[in-house]
């Protein structure tokens, strides 16, 4: 009874994405996810997944570890300008020619330079929403 349960309240929740984007970058995998509440109102619900082997000789476990982001509506513009001015400040202070493109850092770095070029917005963000 209670593995039933588990799957009615899993096929909710899958109910309630209206749209997902799913973007990879080195080892980690980001989710943006649009979801509708209880009152029909949507939200971005954003996921970090990353991947974690723990190994234990040749008998390795592979989990998965994963940081979630609730944006309402109301916070789009906030969160926006927030986010605009740490990447301007990190594109600043670390320029991504300086990043091995090796690295982590590398990979974000030239995700952030292509869609900074494909915007020609002299480093702004641009996401649109439609509610």
């Amino acid at each position: 009874m209670e593995d039933f349960k588990k799957k009615l309240s899993a096929d909710v929740n899958d109910r309630e994405i209206v749209f997902s984007k799913s973007i990879k970058a080195g080892k980690r995998i980001y989710y943006l996810d649009v979801k509708k509440n209880r009152k029909d109102e949507m939200f971005l619900a954003i996921t970090e997944s990353k991947k974690v082997v723990m190994s234990d000789g040749d008998d390795s476990q592979v989990s998965f570890e994963k940081h979630k982001i609730f944006l309402y509506k109301e916070d789009f513009e906030k969160f926006m300008s927030g986010l605009t001015q740490a990447i301007g400040f990190i594109k600043l202070q670390q320029p991504c020619g300086q990043a091995d493109q090796n690295s982590e850092m590398g990979s974000i770095c030239e995700i952030l330079d292509k869609k900074v070029k494909s915007d020609s917005l002299e480093g702004e963000i641009k996401i649109d929403i439609d509610f």
